[in-house]
């Protein structure tokens, strides 16, 4: 994709809405519940340590591309990207797909090869972790923004 215009329509974002529905592609929407609190409640069996938070609730969200690489959109409750993930044979536009998060993916990768670091890409600050790897034919990531997570998600459940 080329540069974004005030034309084009919105694009998924984290942080923001999911992505519009591209051409061509397929779309499967699931519910989820995280399974670490699912896990911590099935472990309280005595009533001295029974918990009183409710799973996370959460939606995935899964848009395969024309060019079969599929992008999954974790949604919060109020709608909201809070996670991503993609694996494929293309690699996504991590532009689109970051947003206002992007610079600071682009800047994180560059401080890591000026470090003489190869391989994968990888961010990890306060605000945004991105992991990116894979080769031609073959792409996948996930990205997640640590201080939107719902409580008592976790980012294992990121696939």
């Amino acid at each position: 994709m080329g540069m974004l215009t005030g034309s084009q329509p919105a694009s998924a974002a984290l942080g923001a809405a999911p992505m519009t529905t591209p051409s061509g592609a397929s779309v499967n929407t699931t519910s989820g519940a995280a399974s670490s609190v699912a896990r911590q409640a099935a472990q309280s069996t005595s009533s001295g340590t029974s918990s009183s938070s409710t799973s996370a609730a959460y939606t995935v969200r899964e848009t395969t591309l024309a060019n079969g690489t599929a992008v999954r959109e974790y949604l919060s409750s109020a709608g909201t990207v809070f996670a991503v993930a993609w694996s494929g044979p293309q690699m996504p536009d991590l532009s689109t797909l970051l947003g206002t998060y992007f610079p600071q993916y682009v800047a994180g990768v560059q401080a890591s090869r000026a470090k003489g670091v190869r391989g994968p890409g990888a961010v990890e600050n306060s605000a945004v972790v991105v992991h990116s790897g894979g080769h031609m034919g073959a792409f996948s990531g996930q990205a997640w923004l640590p201080s939107a997570l719902p409580s008592g998600f976790s980012t294992s459940d990121i696939q």
